[in-house]
């Protein structure tokens, strides 16, 4: 086999090729849709356009998704993110407008932190319920998802709770070297998640854990405190990605807030080639997953497509990218080499045939 075709088979093998093939594949759509879909101006010393709000707009995917592929790769599921991030919201607006200076930067930390604080213990709630009394995380963190958004309601009295607070805005609207905030902060946790998986052991715990719990206890790894630190990781991680939500409309409606946002990133993890089932997690994947999600939220009404049929189109964008990572779907869609007959072969003279 050729050289050159020996390094494109290695190249197509790596698990980050396909998703961002994939994303590649969507921005070429948008632009031949719109020309104009790259273009980025500058205006009042930040930047504008089409990509800075796919950047602003994958920060909520892209920090619940984090804490979703460390739960992941211990074989677990969260789907109570969506609901963390109401009551993250909630609480942080609810606080803002309690507070005596409504404006002031103090009501914003302290309001923020206090919510953060909760998703925490939130997170670590259910990490309890997993790791200790050992219930299945699908049912563990549905009880929150359901129950969680009649928290968020109560705390909010059933009503839209709009706020005031530059500082608080500034978490969704805000620059920092011409780059949104938001962005910044959600590829600032990646980081840090990275640094600390991949830099120390505890990443080789994760995937141990996830491999198999049992014999990673035998060997000495205390399975349950990895598994209930990453569940609250998980909360935190989804607090702050409620926070955004709110500051991009200075409100939280507790009842749609992070709706379904487990479910994109749950596909944002999937795309990104992390294993469903345990052991195995790539947050560079993931990182490529969360801007996939959200480039394809972009795509939609760029492209024309109606409104009421969105989720369709968003479901088989996803179908195809999953069968196109798949090594079984590839080798069925790969024509097959008919096998050469074999040669008839001929006795030789005064030998029996």
């Amino acid at each position: 086999m050729p050289e050159s075709a020996t390094l494109v088979r290695r190249a197509l093998q790596h698990p980050l090729v396909w998703p961002v093939l994939a994303l590649a594949v969507l921005v070429l759509v948008n632009v031949l849709a719109k020309p104009t879909f790259l273009n980025v101006r500058m205006q009042d010393g930040h930047l504008y356009g089409n990509v800075i709000d796919i950047l602003r707009n994958s920060a909520p995917i892209m920090l619940v998704a984090l804490g979703m592929t460390l739960v992941i790769a211990t074989r677990g599921i969260d789907l109570s993110v969506g609901a963390i991030a109401a009551i993250a919201a909630a609480i942080a607006c609810t606080r803002i407008v309690g507070a005596g200076d409504e404006g002031a930067l103090v009501t914003a930390v302290a309001a923020t932190t206090y919510a953060l604080v909760v998703c925490l213990l939130l997170g670590a709630w259910n990490g309890f319920l997993v790791s200790v009394l050992g219930i299945q995380p699908i049912i563990a963190t549905l009880i929150l998802m359901v129950a969680g958004r009649g928290i968020s309601m109560a705390i909010t009295d059933g009503q839209i709770t709009t706020v005031n607070n530059p500082w608080f805005s500034d978490l969704a609207s805000g620059f920092v070297l011409t780059l949104p905030l938001a962005f910044l902060i959600a590829a600032g946790m990646m980081l840090l998640a990275a640094a600390l998986t991949r830099r120390t052991a505890l990443g080789m715990l994760i995937e141990a854990v996830g491999i198999n719990p049992e014999a990673s206890r035998l060997a000495g790894v205390r399975s349950r405190t990895i598994i209930w630190t990453v569940y609250a990781f998980s909360g935190l991680c989804a607090g702050l990605a409620g926070l955004v939500i709110a500051a991009n409309t200075n409100s939280v409606n507790a009842n749609s807030l992070g709706l379904w946002i487990e479910l994109d990133a749950i596909l944002a993890v999937v795309i990104g080639g992390t294993s469903l089932m345990g052991g195995r997690f790539s947050l560079a994947g993931t990182f490529v997953g969360a801007l996939f999600i959200a480039t394809l939220a972009r795509t939609i009404p760029n492209i024309g497509i109606p409104s009421e049929v969105n989720y369709l189109f968003k479901a088989i964008v996803v179908i195809a990218v999953c069968l196109l990572q798949s090594p079984k779907a590839r080798a069925m869609l790969r024509p097959h080499r008919r096998a050469a007959a074999p040669r008839p072969t001929t006795a030789k003279a005064g030998t029996p045939a």
